[in-house]
């Protein structure tokens, strides 16, 4: 069963809770960690490679933290994937050369189901999934029991 990795699932919330949280000051990793229960250890690796492949951008200080590179509708879900894919790769000791039954039909089978997977996660932007967290009423820290009268 073809299936989400940890660290990719972690990333989405990530990005989705900054995209949700991050106005107007950054939102800091240990207040992600609180909301989404991400272990520290994670979502700190992560959101470099994120800062460093643009999605995110580094907010340094005492009020710092991070928050979205780009407009939450310019970040497709196929690039927060992109860049845990890479990071998971290169933990990945090298695999035994194929054999030809392998190389010839197990591959390109693999491959072309990666690419139509990549293709419909490329249409789904941060800003569809923010959406829907709207719409079913999670993802929010700022509950209307946070509003003083």
């Amino acid at each position: 069963m073809l299936r989400l990795s940890k660290k990719t699932w972690l990333a989405l919330e990530a990005v989705v809770d900054i995209a949700i949280n991050a106005r107007p000051d950054p939102v800091q990793s240990k207040e992600i960690t609180a909301r989404q229960g991400i272990p520290q250890r994670y979502l700190e690796q992560v959101m470099q490679q994120l800062v460093h492949a643009g999605i995110l951008k580094g907010v340094r200080g005492p009020r710092g933290g991070y928050t979205l590179a780009r407009e939450r509708r310019r970040i497709p879900v196929g690039d927060v994937v992109r860049v845990v894919g890479a990071m998971e790769a290169s933990d990945e000791p090298v695999a035994a050369t194929p054999s030809e039954l392998g190389e010839r039909v197990i591959a390109p089978l693999w491959q072309e189901v990666q690419k139509e997977l990549m293709e419909k996660l490329d249409a789904i932007t941060i800003e569809d999934l923010c959406r829907k967290a709207e719409e079913t009423g999670v993802g929010n820290s700022k509950s209307a029991a946070d509003f003083i009268i």
